[in-house]
């Protein structure tokens, strides 16, 4: 059986369908990852839930520092296998993994020394929920060299058409969690009963095991693994067009984070119930992200593949059809979100005060996220062009403009409700304007061809 996808040739609908269904899987199975830790830590109580969110934002964060890598990396081995030249996409797969590694290292130190103050940036109210978030930050964020290890890997693997390796290692650590979860959170057999400090640890268990499997079937590769040497001197010209590429992606997904963060400690205001209801809420939307993500990672490289190979027309089909399915995705999760937040929420926390604050959060966010997803999905298509700047630049224009926003809302009789309320219009407008600008630009990329033919 071929595992490496031809991007380049044959059907577009279904060259992009066979290598978004794994991707899509993935984030799939990387949302029931999220998801286990979730409900599990729902049993414990919302304060539980509390410190894992306030700890889990500079996990978040973390995502934009390797997105840096992950999406240079992506985009160059892409465009460099579209043009025929594998030796090539070998150096940068090279040169992305070691700027992976080294910032993953650093990160993780910064978290594990500095742990005290950057949980103290959210003013949570019980020492317990303090205690707890430190620990799960010194252990996750410490360790996170992995999870940057894995979304690298990932990158690489969708840039040479085999998203099937991203799946089945993903897949191996979400078992992995889901049986090390309950052991350790609640000390069952010979196991001792950990709570949060469990939940982490099974985190990061999960995350080396994925590592492991990512080496695995990056030995068995023959297309450019076989020609990746980590240890050797990096090519500062790869280095510079990596850097090129992820900045804007990377400095986007960190602001973004950031912003969130502030809107993090504008919920906390509200009390430890808001913040847990803020993390299970965003938990639960990831349904609709994660899959859109997934899908906007096929389109990278799918277009990526294509522009290095000279292939406009298959981009713009390629770009359509993955379009087209993502807009039903997106009306399947408002419906979802809108229609049938109670039985959702109740899944992760039960405590009957708390549930009204859930359901309001799900059916305002679930407005937005049809818009959502046209977002993501066009910013995957514009990063396969390596135009990463067009989606930075609405993405943080917009997400800036929820703290204003939500200090506007919450001083009427909107309340809490006016913070959930300014995420949904500031999604809103992302998805509408980066779409308006991608259509811009395919329009002048055509008229570019049509002047080169005449």
């Amino acid at each position: 059986m071929q595992k490496n996808i031809n991007l380049t040739d044959g059907p577009v609908l279904s060259s992009l369908t066979k290598l978004a269904i794994p991707i899509m899987a993935t984030s799939l199975i990387q949302m029931a990852y999220n998801l286990t830790d979730m409900i599990w830590i729902g049993r414990i109580g919302s304060d539980a839930v509390a410190s894992v969110g306030a700890a889990g934002m500079y996990m978040w964060l973390s995502n934009g520092l390797a997105a840096l890598a992950k999406m240079g990396g992506q985009v160059n081995v892409g465009y460099s296998l579209g043009s025929g030249r594998n030796d090539e996409a070998s150096e940068y797969a090279d040169n992305a993994l070691q700027l992976t590694g080294f910032f993953g290292l650093i990160y993780g130190m910064i978290c594990a020394v500095f742990a005290s103050p950057l949980i103290g940036f959210f003013h949570l109210n019980s020492s317990q929920v303090i205690a707890d978030a430190g620990c799960y930050l010194k252990i996750t964020c410490g360790l996170v060299v992995f999870s940057f290890l894995n979304q690298t890997f990932t990158g690489i693997f969708t840039a040479i058409g085999n998203s099937r390796a991203a799946f089945l290692a993903t897949t191996a650590g979400l078992i992995f969690n889901i049986i090390l979860d309950p052991l350790l959170i609640f000390g069952i057999g010979p196991f001792p009963e950990l709570r949060v400090i469990g939940a982490a640890i099974a985190t990061i268990f999960a995350q080396i095991i994925v590592t492991i499997l990512f080496l695995y079937y990056a030995a068995k590769d023959s297309s450019i693994f076989q020609d990746v040497h980590v240890f050797r001197r990096p090519n500062p010209a790869c280095i510079l067009s990596i850097l090129r590429i992820g900045f804007p992606t990377s400095i986007q997904n960190m602001l973004f984070t950031s912003i969130s963060m502030i809107i993090a400690r504008m919920v906390a205001g509200y009390g430890d119930a808001a913040v847990a209801v803020q993390k299970v809420g965003s938990q639960i939307e990831s349904i609709s992200w994660m899959t859109a993500d997934g899908f906007a990672a096929a389109v990278n490289s799918f277009i990526a593949q294509n522009h290095g190979a000279g292939k406009k027309d298959r981009i713009r089909s390629g770009y359509w059809s993955a379009m087209g399915i993502v807009l039903l995705w997106g009306i399947f999760c408002t419906i979802l979100l809108i229609f049938f937040p109670t039985p959702i929420f109740r899944i992760f926390i039960t405590e009957a005060d708390i549930i009204p604050l859930g359901i309001d959060y799900l059916v305002i966010l679930g407005v937005s996220q049809l818009f959502m997803s046209v977002e993501i999905t066009t910013a995957g298509a514009f990063s396969g062009y390596g135009k990463t700047i067009p989606p930075s630049v609405i993405s943080i224009s917009f997400t800036a403009a929820r703290i204003p926003l939500a200090l506007l809302l919450t001083q009427t009789e909107l309340g809490l409700n006016g913070i959930w309320w300014s995420i949904t219009i500031s999604s809103i407008f992302k998805g509408v304007f980066l779409f308006l600008w991608y259509i811009i630009f395919q329009k002048k990329e055509m008229e570019v061809r049509l002047n080169r033919i005449e």
